[in-house]
C-alpha cells in the first residue's frame, strides 16, 4: 500500500485520528495521514476478521459498550468545574451506585446473571504466573478462565437451583451418562494495546522508526494483579428438542471494571452410552427455560437503572458546566 503524505494543514488532524482510533484504510480514505497501527498482542484464538462486522457473538446493546467509564469521565468534569453542596451529594450518589452495583448494571444489562448461586467464578485472584513474556495474561488463559466458569455454571445448578437432582446435574460434566461437550470456543480480547506509528511528511519516504511519533490507547491487557469475575448466560431460549445450545460469556476485570474479553462457547448435549447426540434431559431444558427468562427480566431492569444513572447525569451537567450562564470555579489564593 502506497502512502500518502498530506499537507501541514491534514498533518494536524493526526492527534485527533489516533485518539479516535482511525484505521489505515479510514484514515487514507479520508485524506489523513497513514497511521500504522501494530497490536503488541500478537496471538489470539479467535481468526483475523477481512470485514469490519462486529462479532457473531456481540449482539446490539441500547447502551454504549464503555458507559461506566464514559460516565466516570462526565461526573468528574463536573466537579472539576465546581459544584455546590447539593449537586456534590448528587454526584456522590451516582458514583456510590456505580461503586457497589458496577458489575450487576455492566453484566446485567446485557443479560447476565450475577447473583448468588449464579456467576461461574467471583473475585477470581490473577496470579502472576498467568502472565506471559509479553507482560500480559497470556490469551489462553482466558479460555482456561471461561471454561473453568462454565463447569462452575452448571454445578451451580445442583446446589442453588435443583438440588433434587444434584447428581444428574453434576454427571453433566462427566462422561458418565448424558453430558455437554464444548464443540467450540471464540474469544475476543477487549483490553488491547495498540501503538500508532506516524512518520511525519517532512522526513520522506525513508525515515529512521526512531523519528516516528507514537500514539498509545488508553486500555492494555489485563495483567497481574487483578481479579476477576466471569459470568455465563444462554443466547437463546432453549427447548427439550434442543441437542445444542450457545453461552456467551463476559470475563470483567475487577481493577478496570470492565470487560477483560468475550467469549462464545457452542455446546453439544452427548450421550456417552449411545456415542452420539442427544436432546437436553427434561430438567436441563426446564431450568434453562427459567434461567432465559430471568436473563430477559435482568436485561431490561438493569437497562432502565443505567439509562435513569445518565439521565441524573446529564441533568447534573445541565446545572453546572452546561449551561448558558456557567462560569467555571477556578478557586482562589490567598496573597
Amino acid at each position: 500500500m502506497k502512502l500518502r503524505y498530506p499537507s501541514a494543514l491534514r498533518w494536524q488532524r493526526l492527534a485527533k485520528a489516533a485518539a479516535n482510533d482511525i484505521s489505515m484504510d479510514n484514515a487514507l480514505n479520508s485524506g489523513l495521514p497513514a497511521v500504522i497501527k501494530l497490536s503488541n498482542r500478537c496471538f489470539s484464538t479467535s481468526p483475523r476478521r477481512s470485514d469490519a462486522s462486529p462479532s457473531p457473538f456481540e449482539s446490539k446493546q441500547l447502551l454504549p459498550s464503555r458507559w461506566l467509564s464514559d460516565l466516570k469521565q462526565r461526573i468528574g468534569k463536573c466537579i472539576t468545574f465546581g459544584l455546590n453542596p447539593g449537586q456534590i451529594g448528587k454526584a456522590g450518589q451516582i458514583l456510590d451506585t456505580v461503586a457497589k452495583d458496577w458489575k450487576e448494571l455492566s453484566a446485567g444489562s446485557e443479560g447476565f446473571l450475577t447473583g448468588v448461586g449464579r456467576a461461574g467464578l467471583v473475585n477470581q485472584r490473577v496470579v502472576w504466573g498467568e502472565m506471559d513474556c509479553m507482560g500480559h495474561v497470556n490469551n489462553v488463559t482466558y479460555v482456561r478462565y471461561a471454561e473453568s466458569a462454565r463447569v462452575e455454571w452448571i454445578q451451580n445448578y445442583a446446589v442453588f437451583m435443583d438440588p433434587a437432582h444434584k447428581r444428574e446435574w453434576s454427571e453433566l460434566t462427566t462422561p458418565k451418562g448424558t453430558g455437554l461437550i464444548l464443540r467450540s470456543i471464540r474469544t475476543d480480547y477487549k483490553f488491547v494495546s495498540w501503538i500508532y506509528s506516524v512518520y511525519p511528511p517532512s522526513l520522506g519516504p525513508r525515515i529512521p522508526q526512531a523519528n516516528a511519533f507514537s500514539f498509545f490507547s488508553p486500555f492494555k491487557p489485563m495483567t497481574w494483579p487483578d481479579h476477576i469475575s466471569v459470568y455465563h448466560k444462554l443466547r437463546h431460549r432453549p427447548t427439550q428438542d434442543s441437542h445444542s445450545f450457545i453461552l456467551d460469556v463476559i470475563i470483567m476485570s475487577e481493577r478496570m471494571q470492565r470487560p477483560a474479553a468475550r467469549c462464545e462457547e457452542d455446546i453439544v448435549v452427548y450421550d456417552y452410552q449411545r456415542g452420539a447426540k442427544t436432546a437436553l434431559p427434561p430438567f436441563v431444558a426446564r431450568h434453562f427455560t427459567e434461567t432465559f427468562r430471568l436473563q430477559e427480566e435482568a436485561k431490561e431492569r438493569n437497562t432502565h437503572r443505567v439509562l435513569a444513572l445518565l439521565n441524573q447525569v446529564e441533568a447534573l451537567e445541565k446545572e453546572s458546566w452546561n449551561r448558558s450562564d456557567a462560569k467555571e470555579d477556578l478557586g482562589s489564593a490567598l496573597v
